[in-house]
């Protein structure tokens, strides 16, 4: 079955363009002009995933995303921006957004991030979520608690669960912060370079000249660290990045 996309973009011209690119992508496309019929739709029926433009007239992308997560959708977002400042990506980050796109874009691009988003997506129904806790209780064989729930530096996670607690604080993070998180967790001390890091959370490297992995380092660490302790997640300039409390 061809993977369903949902597209709220106000420029026509690019509305077209992308829904047409994406039509011979193989997706199934419902492309709507503004943020109002944007919701409307993915109430009506839930896409595999949604592209929505930041600035929109009347309801934006960014309310539209803020909706959806109110109400608990965990639908991956893709951001279409003419914004290109840290503050202003943040601000998608902070509304549920899953990645973005900086405006003019390369359609290659926006298919690559996309193909990314869907990989990740994960979203058994209720039943089936059901059925899988009481097996989740139990260890598998050949795996271990620390497997199950990964804990370093004050961290302790539940993937199966997608939550995160810091000294006992629960975190409140997006998919894409969580399994940013779960990473570094499961490799604390060690540190990884940029590609690896690109490679095992978007499944694309965007090259040295991408700011993305910064933007969600650095919102990440706003939820993590706290007055007076040590920062959890560390720059090695020119290299990566690493979990440590030291």
């Amino acid at each position: 079955m061809p993977r369903t996309v949902l597209l709220a973009e106000d420029d026509r011209a690019i509305r077209h363009a992308l829904e047409r690119a994406l039509t011979l992508e193989g997706y199934r496309v419902t492309a709507v002009a503004d943020g109002a019929e944007a919701l409307a739709q993915a109430h009506r029926g839930r896409p595999d995933v949604l592209v929505l433009d930041v600035m929109m007239p009347g309801v934006d992308g960014l309310q539209v995303c803020r909706e959806l997560r109110a109400e608990g959708d965990a639908t991956p977002i893709l951001m279409l921006t003419a914004l290109v400042e840290t503050a202003d990506r943040i601000a998608g980050l902070d509304a549920g957004a899953d990645d973005y796109v900086v405006k003019p874009f390369d359609v290659e691009e926006v298919f690559a991030r996309l193909r990314a988003l869907l990989r990740r997506t994960d979203r058994p129904d209720p039943a089936e979520r059901a059925e899988a806790g009481a097996a989740d209780r139990a260890v598998a064989p050949g795996e271990t608690p620390d497997d199950r729930y990964p804990e370093a530096a004050g961290l302790r996670m539940d993937p199966r669960a997608r939550r995160a607690w810091r000294d006992g604080r629960e975190l409140e993070l997006t998919r894409t912060e969580f399994g940013l998180l779960e990473l570094l967790v499961r490799n604390a001390g060690t540190v990884l370079d940029h590609s690896t890091i690109y490679d095992r959370i978007w499944g694309y490297d965007f090259g040295p000249g991408s700011k993305n992995l910064a933007v969600y380092v650095g919102y990440l660490r706003r939820k993590l660290d706290q007055p007076g302790a040590p920062q959890l997640i560390q720059t090695v300039r020119g290299v990566g990045y690493v979990l440590r409390a030291d």
